[in-house]
């Protein structure tokens, strides 16, 4: 079992994990963090390993100590673990795995990071063959240990291949993670003509229009104007209805809501007026 010593450390030894795919932003919750941390102090210590150079790195509390740096904090108490790089990378992502709000892309590459270091660590089988017996896959090892199966975590680590502005879109809700997972067969190229006619035409690709792109591109019959026509084909079912660009939006809601967030507000100011309508209805009877 490996040794753990509580100390307190100066803010500027402290160092984020490299590479960690959890993000750490300026947003309401950040502002309400860093005035709980200057009225009350930091409650749960950070969790570290040192590094050669006599700086430490973050494993646990990346959100924690951008707040104290805001807060003008120099020195936090932190928990200091003697540990390698593959086993802090799934200490870290275990620690941040069942966190509330998380987003896709979050997942993704945090589902990654734990399955290559658990892989180099030697902890695998074959991921590919149809072995039975009682070792498990990498995959079936971290699906034992999180909220979503064997194949959800597949799926979620194919979004590591799509281009950053298309991932955006996955993680504001405007593409959902079934066509997301097709449209990352796609090349970085054909991803970026996608992502510019989506754009132009304020589109987003259904789950069979992003089968039959996926379909074209390992053809390799899939270029610009193919993908404009399959995306301004009518969807099935489609009704008429009213659209916002979200930059359209921005300036009514906090900078950290995503589009989703935008869509439920508006939902329920809009149900709100119908409440208030009906009651002036009622009350001019």
């Amino acid at each position: 079992m490996k040794e753990t010593r509580a100390e307190h450390l100066a803010v500027d030894k402290l160092r984020p994990f490299d590479g960690h795919p959890f993000k750490v932003v300026d947003n309401e919750e950040m502002d309400q963090l860093t005035w709980s941390i200057l009225t009350q102090g930091l409650l749960t210590p950070l969790v570290v390993r040192p590094l050669d150079n006599g700086e430490y790195e973050v494993i646990s509390g990346h959100r924690r100590l951008h707040a104290c740096k805001k807060a003008g904090i120099e020195t936090v108490p932190a928990l200091i673990t003697d540990m390698d790089r593959d086993a802090a990378a799934i200490a870290l992502v275990d620690s941040n795995l069942h966190r509330e709000k998380i987003l896709p892309s979050e997942k993704a590459f945090a589902y990654k990071m734990k399955m290559d270091a658990m892989k180099r660590q030697g902890q695998r089988t074959d991921l590919t063959s149809g072995q039975v017996g009682p070792k498990l896959r990498t995959d079936e090892i971290v699906a034992e240990e999180a909220n979503d199966s064997a194949r959800q975590i597949k799926r979620y680590i194919r979004l590591t291949n799509l281009t950053p502005g298309i991932l955006d879109m996955v993680d504001e809700g405007r593409i959902a993670l079934t066509p997301a997972v097709e449209l990352s067969y796609l090349t970085e190229w054909e991803q970026r003509d996608l992502l510019e006619t989506m754009e132009s035409e304020d589109c987003t690709p259904s789950l069979s229009q992003a089968i039959q792109m996926k379909a074209l591109s390992q053809s390799g019959q899939l270029d610009m104007d193919t993908i404009f026509h399959i995306m301004t084909q009518p969807k099935a079912n489609q009704q008429e209805k009213i659209s916002f660009k979200v930059s359209e939006l921005r300036d009514f809601f906090p900078r950290h809501y995503t589009a989703a967030q935008m869509m439920q507000e508006i939902k329920v100011a809009l149900k709100e007026r119908q409440q208030r309508l009906a009651r002036q209805r009622d009350h001019s009877r």
